[in-house]
This record gives structure tokens, sequence and C-alpha cells, in this order.
């Protein structure tokens, strides 16, 4: 379990362990290095399938590259070395839309994970409803937080992660359905959603990012199609339940 202690990654766990699979987590913590590759060798005796939500927060194009890149080829290296059998990645829904910044890097991640001689499966996400909250975060202009102008299919974190579960479960399958949330929604709206269910009441305004990565997540184009596997909990119903709404 690559990113095992992460946001998806605990999940997985999680959900894992409570299926009876003994799982193997790959962090710094437990003696691995996802980047230079020490240590997954041997932590990767007699695992059957590697799940990789590894993350990386960093908007820089070279960056990104180095990170996915990086992780994917150390992974896979070390998985056909160990007999890995099944290579499941997560990446984003309409990442060949933009391929600039975070999303480069996630595009040569599945590039390699293609062109490996490891069984694959991709599992294609949309953004989760923690989305919101890390734009709020993120998008400041001094004091002032700003609200990206997106369109945007949000899902469940843990739906995701009982998903990769299930994938991982079964044979590899390469490029797999896209997998979203249950219905569309404005970024712009979820973030001052957000900011009023955690008490701010300031003046947020929705700005357009610039780029062709701003103009993808206006136009639609980082949307599921319409064959996509659909999840169940609103972005609405993600925000009711924070411990602070």
């Amino acid at each position: 379990m690559a990113g095992g202690t992460g946001l998806t990654g605990t999940h997985v766990v999680d959900i894992a362990r409570s299926r009876g699979h003994d799982v193997v987590v790959l962090a710094r913590s437990r003696g691995v290095d996802l980047l230079s590759g020490a240590g997954l060798r041997a932590a990767l005796s007699g695992v059957d399938a590697v799940v990789d939500v590894s993350n990386v927060s960093t908007l820089k194009t070279e960056e990104s590259i180095s990170f996915f890149a990086g992780v994917t080829r150390s992974l896979l290296a070390a998985g056909q070395a160990a007999g890995v059998s099944h290579h499941l990645a997560l990446s984003i829904v309409g990442v060949d839309a933009a391929p600039e910044g975070y999303y480069a890097g996630k595009v040569s991640q599945e590039r390699l994970v293609a062109e490996s001689p490891v069984p694959w499966t991709i599992q294609r996400a949309t953004q989760f409803h923690e989305f919101a909250a890390l734009m709020y975060a993120r998008a400041k202009a001094g004091p002032v937080h700003l609200a990206p102008r997106a369109r945007t299919q949000p899902i469940a974190v843990r739906e995701v992660a009982e998903h990769l579960v299930a994938l991982a479960e079964s044979r590899p399958a390469g490029r797999v359905d896209d997998l979203a949330g249950p219905r569309e929604e404005g970024l712009a709206d979820m973030v001052r959603a957000y900011a009023r269910a955690i008490g701010h009441r300031g003046w947020i305004p929705a700005v357009s990012l610039p780029g062709a990565m701003g103009r993808a997540q206006r136009s639609g184009a980082l949307l599921p199609d319409a064959g996509a596997v659909l999840g169940r909990q609103t972005f609405a119903e993600w925000l009711d339940a924070l411990p602070d709404a």
C-alpha cells in the first residue's frame, strides 16, 4: 500500500484489513523509501497486489513528474522483482486534458504503468469532496479567500477507497471506467459552502484560473464520461457530516 498513511491510503488500509487482507504499508516510517526504492523489494516479498495512492503537494510540473515518475519506476521495478501480479494506480479524471503542473506527473505515472510488464489497473477518479477545503486554504490573495471557477463532480474519498480495494481483489483490468460523485457541482459554490459551514462569513470572490488547467476546469473537460461509475454521497451530505458543521 503506497501512500497508506495519507487521506486516501488510510481508508484503503482500513477497508482492506476489515476484509481480512494482510496489508503492508509502504512508508518511510516503515523503513521504505518510495523514491529511492530502498526497502521496497523486501517489503513486497509475498505481496500479490500493489495499490499506489502516493501523493505530493506541488503545482510545479518538474516536481510533480519527478515524484510520480520516480515512485512509479521504483514500485514497478521492485514489484516485478518480487513477483507482484497486480499494480493498481489511482489517477484523476481528465488528467490528459491539461497535462501541466500537478497533472503532468499523473500523466507520466499512467504512461509508465501502462508500459510496464507488471499486470496493471488504472482507476481515474474525480476530485474528492475535501477539494473544497483544500482550495479554501490555498486559494488566497492576502487575507481574502478565493473561489476558483470550475466544473467538477466530487466524490467521497471513502467510496474511492472501497472501489480500489474491490479492484485490487480482482484481476488486472487496464484502464477501467471513470469513478465520480453522484452529481456535478460548481467549485466556487463548493468553496463558499465549505467556508460557511466552518463559520467564515467574509467575502469570497470567484476567480478564473489562468492557463490550460483553468480552461479545462471551466470547460468541463475534467468531468467524467457517460460510462462513469457514480458514487453515493453528495457534497451537501459531506458538508452536513463535518464535525464543525
